[in-house]
């Protein structure tokens, strides 16, 4: 992880962004209508922001391990939703979509976004 002014603030965001996921994956009582009735967009795009958001945090020689821990979360929520059988399925374009997301996030973050937060943090006080 860079060196960072206010890292408790951004690992309790990171933490709070995780936790949304987790739960937006594993709810059953929201059901909201897929975008154009393929729900892969919004895997696609959640997995995207996950990498833009993750890369921010991580020298570029260590995007690989980002990578890797988001596409171990995605099959986590693949298997966690097979496993629950309360409503929710999992499916393997699922995890295309995830991996096809993460995919984009680490190639946006090479080139450009990545190290973002240290951007940020220099607009700051």
């Amino acid at each position: 992880m860079i060196a960072l002014r206010y890292r408790t603030a951004w690992i309790v965001a990171s933490v709070l962004l995780v936790l949304l996921v987790i739960w937006g994956s594993l709810q059953t009582s929201v059901q909201t209508a897929p975008i154009g009735g393929f729900d892969k967009f919004e895997h696609f795009g959640t997995y995207t922001v996950l990498a833009i958001w993750f890369t921010g945090f991580a020298r570029r020689a260590r995007y690989w391990l980002v990578a890797l821990a988001l596409i171990g979360l995605g099959l986590a929520m693949e298997i966690a939703q097979f496993t629950m059988q309360a409503g929710r399925v999992a499916e393997p374009l699922d995890m295309a979509a995830n991996t096809a997301g993460v995919a984009l996030g680490v190639l946006i973050a090479l080139f450009g976004t990545g190290g973002w937060v240290q951007r940020v943090e220099a607009w700051l006080p």
